[in-house]
């Protein structure tokens, strides 16, 4: 009587072990069912082609394929789920003969007014997609098909090269926005100033690596502006490196800093008593340039869309210089340059993907 009780208590347990498990295994069955669906919708490899399954579930959802040829202007059902403003149509590479996906932001072709530096980088990001991928190129894409437009942005923020469009910013960024290269710069002040006084002890001329505009005058002083440059539009200055070991070190050990294309530099600024840089525009939305202050006399002033800053020896400054900026030392003679080791880190609101594809379109040209 007690074995029977208890295979009587027993009986609904099993019950319900035996319903999960047919429960769990019609989930299997069914998420299966959807990747192969999935799957059967890809572009089959090296043809700008649907699969045959794709060609079918096309005709039931829009009505508009006949056999295998479907309206080229068509959309596929998939790409709304991806992006409610990329769309997909097949391209034709006329140089290669072959044809593959790629994203557009409306079925026009490419404005024929724009600029010829701007079809270079359109055709830059064509085949950089043809080698990796289109995934996360929506924002480049957009930002190359408006640069014909660059001319109608806000005076305040209008770069001159390139702007990425839907990137949030403002002239000066807090210390947050990247933190860990910050405390690394500001950690290396002092070995960082003197390797700089001991290359301005040498002089400023181009053989000793320096390049300045502005008269020169006696006692290693001068009234113009000065540039010691460790990386240059992407490329490393070897001796000027090798004559400040400790501070291309520390550059290296920087998570953000643009050293593999063109619109990456990094390098000593002099800025001369009495001299003033202009009202001038940074070549793209895409930086931040990161000032960390080495020697500051008094009344030097930096304005970034209208706003006015001063930099502080052994601290940064990030600074968005594709706003309107102009640079100013009002100090005596006798106060000296005000110098700064000048740093440009990728905007944080630009993505890993985008950084890499920016990489491959603005190659330094060596």
């Amino acid at each position: 009587g007690s074995q029977e009780y208890v295979r009587a208590r027993e009986w609904p347990v099993w019950l319900g072990v035996q319903s999960l498990s047919g429960l769990l295994w019609t989930l299997l069955l069914l998420f299966l069912w959807h990747c192969y669906r999935i799957g059967s919708d890809l572009p089959l490899p090296g043809t700008g082609k649907l699969k045959s399954s794709s060609r079918r579930s096309m005709m039931s959802r829009s009505g508009i394929c006949i056999g295998t040829k479907c309206n080229a202007r068509s959309k596929l059902f998939r790409s709304d789920q991806i992006s409610s403003f990329i769309s997909m149509e097949t391209v034709k590479d006329k140089e290669q003969g072959h044809s593959y996906l790629a994203p557009v932001l409306s079925h026009a072709l490419f404005p024929a007014q724009a600029s010829a530096e701007a079809k270079k980088l359109y055709t830059a990001l064509q085949e950089y997609a043809k080698r990796y991928s289109w995934v996360g190129m929506g924002r480049i894409h957009k930002g190359l098909r408006e640069q014909v437009r660059l001319n109608d942005l806000s005076t305040i923020q209008r770069p001159h090269l390139f702007f990425l469009p839907d990137v949030p910013s403002v002239p000066f960024f807090p210390r947050d926005a990247h933190r860990h290269d910050i405390e690394v710069l500001e950690a290396n002040y002092h070995l960082i100033l003197a390797e700089f006084q001991a290359v301005y002890q040498r002089g400023i001329d181009s053989k000793s690596g320096w390049t300045f505009v502005g008269p020169k005058v006696l006692n290693l002083t001068f009234t113009g502006q000065a540039l010691f440059s460790l990386y240059s539009a992407g490329v490393c200055v070897a001796g000027n490196c090798r004559s400040c070991p400790c501070t291309y070190r520390t550059l290296l050990t920087l998570r953000t800093f643009i050293n593999s294309n063109s619109l990456g530099s990094a390098g000593f600024w002099l800025l001369g008593p009495g001299a003033t840089l202009g009202s001038s525009y940074g070549p793209t939305n895409t930086r931040l340039r990161c000032h960390l202050g080495l020697q500051i006399p008094p009344l030097c002033e930096l304005v970034v869309g209208g706003e006015p800053q001063c930099w502080s020896e052994g601290h940064c400054l990030l600074v968005d210089d594709s706003f309107l900026h102009t640079v100013s030392h009002k100090g005596s003679p006798e106060s000296g340059p005000r110098v700064i080791l000048s740093v440009d880190l990728w905007h944080p609101n630009v993505a890993a993907a985008e950084r890499q594809a920016m990489d491959f379109m603005f190659t330094p040209d060596l």
